[in-house]
């Protein structure tokens, strides 16, 4: 079934050139666009669309505005020229973050990842389950005031700190206020290792691979940080890592 979609954007040449990005996608179904909040909610709320794009800073109200008025929201994907809205974006759980002139690579992974949540129906208003996390989907990371919009198989290790986690993708090492457990219930385990009490490595990040005291491994990343799997975890570790 098409995806029913409303493009929301006081710039007429931006909606037309989404509208035209999307021509390549059969699954969308334009149903109708809005060129400001008011008028975006009336049709959110007589059309009941299962997707909007969005853009942000809008005469009147912002699409934040929009979004704080709605009883149920359908998924959204954030439509912007401006970065520093991404943490906020955040806040509300958008589906994805697309900055103008919008990349069509990136428009694809925003589809992809539409396509790869599990869209059940209550009514008219789309629940997503929460799901496993693959290593194509763009993930926020959060700390302080600055953030990241990071795919997920780019990260190499979560590493536990207390309550939180320390997160390392390419230079950045920012802290999460997530439980390394609630983090391993979310990510694909073909592709993210718990290899001890504190760590979780990406298995495509492994540069080497050593025995290790104890009868363990030591495990190199690309980073070149050096985790230890445990002796317990060393057998399946083996396991999956055989032919």
């Amino acid at each position: 079934m098409p995806i029913k979609t409303i493009l929301i954007d006081d710039e007429r040449l931006a909606r037309v050139e989404l509208r035209k990005l999307l021509g390549d996608f059969s699954e969308i179904e334009i149903i109708d666009e809005a060129v400001n909040a008011d008028e975006a909610l009336q049709k959110i709320e007589a059309l009941q669309p299962e997707l909007i794009f969005l853009d942000i800073q809008m005469p009147g109200k912002t699409g934040f505005d929009l979004l704080s008025e709605l009883d149920r929201s359908p998924e959204v994907i954030f439509t912007t020229a401006y970065h520093e809205y991404a943490i906020k974006a955040f806040e509300f759980n958008a589906l994805d973050y697309l900055t103008k002139p919008i990349d069509p690579r990136r428009l694809a992974d925003a589809i992809q990842k539409l396509q790869g949540n599990d869209l059940r129906r209550t009514g008219s208003t789309p629940v997503l389950a929460p799901g496993i996390l693959s290593e194509q989907d763009q993930v926020f990371v959060k700390d302080g005031e600055r953030c990241w919009f990071v795919k997920l198989g780019e990260i190499r290790l979560f590493e536990s700190v207390g309550n939180y986690a320390r997160v390392f993708f390419g230079p950045n090492k920012p802290l999460i206020l997530k439980s390394l457990n609630a983090l391993e219930e979310r990510l694909d385990t073909k592709v993210f290792f718990r290899t001890n009490r504190k760590h979780i490595v990406n298995l495509r990040m492994i540069e080497k691979v050593e025995p290790y005291f104890n009868g363990g491994l030591l495990l190199e990343l690309k980073g070149g940080e050096k985790i230890e799997v445990s002796r317990r975890q060393t057998l399946r570790f083996k396991e999956m890592m055989s032919l």
